[in-house]
């Protein structure tokens, strides 16, 4: 099987914090996917951890949350800002109207050459394959890409 590699934008690491669909997804396919995400996704994760849990009523779950997002790194590599810096200007130039925040995980996506594993929408349209949860079982399965997955 081809090995595969998909960049996590940070809804997704926090799905796989609060939830257990992303999180099982990340366990059974460790062996076959490289799971990447720049810095400020779990960041971004981190700094809106607990308002998401005092919204969802659950305040005393910040630490196991926290807990859970620190072992989330032993599960998805953390990507160097020297291995996409390099693409931030064509990153900004495709995403920047919508949320140009974003521009690190599409960075990396481009310099990666991997698609994005993410429920946001903004990354439509930017030339770079995205997947949904609902759907990305489908990537990790498949052993031959089609060109839009590259």
């Amino acid at each position: 099987m081809t090995p595969r590699t998909i960049v996590l934008d940070a809804n997704v690491l926090m799905r796989a914090v609060l939830g257990r669909r992303v999180d099982r997804l990340l366990q059974r396919f460790a062996s076959q996917v490289t799971f990447l995400a720049p810095e400020v996704a779990f960041d971004d994760v981190h700094e809106h951890l607990a308002s998401v849990l005092t919204q969802r009523g659950e305040p005393r779950a910040l630490q196991p949350a926290l807990e859970k997002l620190a072992r989330l790194r032993l599960a998805v590599r953390v990507v160097d800002p020297s291995e996409y810096e390099v693409m931030k200007p064509a990153a900004l130039a495709r995403i920047s109207s919508r949320d140009p925040d974003d521009w690190p995980i599409l960075a990396c996506a481009l310099a990666l050459k991997c698609p994005i594993w993410t429920e946001d929408r903004d990354f439509f349209g930017t030339g770079v394959a995205t997947w949904t949860t609902a759907l990305v079982e489908l990537y990790f399965a498949n052993p031959n890409p089609g060109p839009e997955e590259h």
